[in-house]
């Protein structure tokens, strides 16, 4: 299809042929956790697939400080790469994240607590590919990701997977702005219909990976409770709406509903937890914004 372009896949994965506008903003039913859209219409509160390409070109408005792709809001982000020059601290754990379009530094912090969230993330090596969630942030003119999961890939037909769903999102929005989806598309996200070699892949990357397309894009999602930053209010509201009842809900939980339930709290708490909650990766917003669920669910 694209073999008139005159790139191979090394040279697409490289960096070159990209086009200046980044279009894989999201705001359709089909690719929020929630099956809705707030209202807006502009910001995507779902769990986006993304290249480092995209995350790289990211615009910023004078306004804010938030991030936009193709005009849309960028809240939560999944990527995929190969981990390089990770280095271990008491606090975090940082990395160089390289999916062939680009490389970024992914910090993860940590509570120092044992777990085996924090077990998995200790016997990630360099060399390996892993799957992140997380935000885009900036410090000091430097972008980097601030990671609420990380976990290694364990069957290289996941990375493939994803960078054909990046280039799908690409392609379905640049459709609905009136756009023409042509040769184009791979590029500007940075990516050919080629994956890396799967000569790259370690050992023990091969269990077969058989979850729904829908819940790759679900962190798993767990509350540090010993975490300092973490305070009561916060934790029994993630409590809330981590119950199963709750996770049964498709358009979740209402603001007013979850502040009636939070006794011993007042409404503005209950919000701040949940304003709190949501940048860190633990529910998002579904059908407007006063409904929340978790991104257990």
């Amino acid at each position: 299809m694209y073999s008139d372009s005159g790139a191979d896949g090394g040279s697409l994965f490289g960096g070159g042929g990209f086009i200046p506008t980044q279009s894989t903003g999201l705001n359709d039913n089909s690719f929020s956790p929630g099956g809705a859209t707030k209202k807006g219409g502009s910001q995507s509160s779902g769990l986006i697939p993304l290249t480092v390409k995209q995350l790289s070109s990211a615009t910023q408005k004078p306004s804010d400080d938030n991030f936009y792709v193709d005009g849309h809001e960028v809240n939560n982000i999944t990527l995929v790469g190969m981990v390089f020059n990770k280095e271990e601290k008491a606090t975090d754990v940082s990395f160089m994240l390289d999916d062939f379009t680009g490389k970024i530094e992914v910090k993860k912090w940590i509570d120092g607590q044992v777990s085996e969230e924090l077990v998995e993330l200790r016997n990630i090596r360099n060399g390996i590919y892993v799957r992140i969630y997380g935000h885009l942030r900036s410090f000091q003119g430097k972008r980097n990701v601030v990671a609420f999961s990380v976990r290694p890939i364990k069957e290289f037909d996941e990375v493939t997977f994803h960078f054909i769903e990046a280039i799908y999102v690409h392609a379905f929005n640049l459709k609905r702005q009136g756009g023409i989806v042509g040769s184009t598309t791979p590029a500007s996200t940075g990516v050919s219909y080629g994956a890396p070699p799967a000569s790259t892949m370690t050992p023990n990357q091969s269990v077969n990976m058989r979850s729904n397309i829908s819940n790759q894009y679900m962190a798993p999602a767990s509350m540090p409770v010993g975490s300092n930053s973490v305070n009561e209010c916060q934790k029994r509201v993630h409590a809330l709406f981590d119950e199963p009842a709750n996770l049964a809900i498709e358009q979740g939980l209402h603001v007013d509903e979850v502040a009636r339930r939070m006794t011993g709290f007042t409404k503005q708490q209950v919000k701040d937890a949940i304003e709190f909650l949501v940048n860190e990766g633990f529910i998002y917003s579904t059908i407007d914004d006063d409904h929340y669920k978790s991104t257990n669910g």
